[in-house]
C-alpha cells in the first residue's frame, strides 16, 4: 500500500511537468511545420527547384522536431534517457538505414537531385523507356505524365541510375519525316515542294535551324527522302501541338505531290497465277 501511495504521489508531482512538456513538445511541431512551410513557399520561387526547397524544409522540420523532443525529456525528468538516445542515434541510423535501404537510396538520390536536377517541372523527358512531361517532383520520387495521360511514377534512384533524355531543356526540338518516291520522278523539284511546304508552317523554325529535305536511303524500290525541321516547344499552344504541325505537314506532302503528278508508290506485290486462269484488273486513276 506504501509503495502504491508512494507511485500515485509521484505521478501526480509529474502531471504538470508532463503537461507542460507535451505543450512543448506540441508547440515545436507546429512551428517545424509552419517553417517548412514558409522555408517551401519562399525558397521555391527563387530556386525554381522544388526538390531543394523540400528537402531544406524537411531537414529544418526535422532539427526543430527533435529539438522538442529532447526538450521534452528533459522536462519530465529524463534528461538521461534523451543523452542515450542521442548517442545511440548512430546505430539506429545505420539498423534504420539497412532495413529501407531501397527508400533511403530514393532519399539519397532526391537530395542530390535537389542540389543538381537534370530538368524541371513540365519539360519533356525520356528515362527507362518511359516518354512523358515532369509534373511533381519529391525527394522519393518523380512524376512523368505520359503523352497518352498516364501518370508514372519513377523512383529517384532509378533516375539517378539510368541514362536520361530531356527533350525541352532548351525548348527545341527537332523532328524526322521520311517518305518513299519512285526512281523515276525529279527529286529536285521533290525537294523545291517540300521545302515550300515546311516555309508555310509558321512554326517550323528558320535561321540556323532552318528545315532540311536530303535524299537519305536508295531503298529496293524507293528513293527515301528525309525531312528534318525544328520547333520551339516553349511557343506552343499546348504540350501535344508539335503532334498536330507534324499532322499539317504530312496532308500537305501528300495533297502537293498529287497536285503535281507525284505519287507516292505503294509496296510491290507480286502474284503468281499457276492455274492459268484470268485475273481481272482494274487501273488506278493516276497510277502507270
Amino acid at each position: 500500500m506504501i509503495e502504491l501511495q508512494e507511485i500515485s504521489n509521484k505521478t501526480i508531482e509529474l502531471l504538470p511537468k508532463i503537461g507542460l512538456g507535451i505543450i512543448v513538445l506540441f508547440l515545436f511541431i507546429m512551428a517545424s511545420w509552419l517553417i517548412k512551410k514558409v522555408i517551401t513557399k519562399r525558397v521555391k520561387p527563387k530556386t525554381k527547384n522544388p526538390l531543394l526547397a523540400e528537402f531544406l524544409g524537411k531537414i529544418v522540420a526535422f532539427i526543430i522536431t527533435i529539438t522538442g523532443f529532447v526538450l521534452f525529456l528533459h522536462i519530465i525528468g529524463l534528461g538521461g534517457i534523451a543523452k542515450n538516445i542521442m548517442a545511440g542515434a548512430g546505430i539506429t541510423t545505420f539498423v534504420i538505414g539497412f532495413a529501407f535501404k531501397d527508400i533511403g537510396e530514393n532519399f539519397l538520390s532526391g537530395i542530390l537531385m535537389a542540389f543538381k536536377s537534370p530538368f524541371k517541372v513540365g519539360d519533356l523527358i525520356e528515362t527507362n523507356g518511359t516518354i512523358g512531361y515532369v509534373s511533381e517532383l519529391n525527394l522519393r520520387e518523380s512524376i512523368l505524365k505520359t503523352l497518352d495521360g498516364k501518370d508514372v511514377y519513377i523512383p529517384n534512384s532509378q533516375i539517378i541510375k539510368s541514362p536520361l533524355f530531356n527533350y525541352t531543356i532548351d525548348g527545341y526540338l527537332r523532328y524526322e519525316i521520311t517518305i518513299g518516291l519512285d526512281y523515276n520522278v525529279d527529286f529536285k523539284k521533290v525537294s523545291d515542294i517540300l521545302k515550300s511546304i515546311l516555309a508555310e508552317i509558321p512554326e517550323v523554325l528558320t535561321g540556323d535551324k532552318k528545315p532540311m529535305v536530303v535524299v537519305d536511303e536508295l531503298a529496293t524500290s524507293t528513293v527515301n527522302m528525309r525531312i528534318l525541321y525544328w520547333i520551339d516547344t516553349f511557343t506552343l499552344k499546348s504540350k501535344a501541338y508539335h503532334l498536330q504541325i507534324k499532322s499539317q505537314i504530312l496532308i500537305r506532302i501528300v495533297e502537293d505531290l498529287n497536285k503535281n503528278g507525284i505519287y507516292l508508290p505503294a509496296d510491290i506485290v507480286e502474284i503468281k497465277n499457276y492455274n492459268n486462269q484470268i485475273i481481272q484488273t482494274n487501273k488506278i486513276a493516276g497510277t502507270v
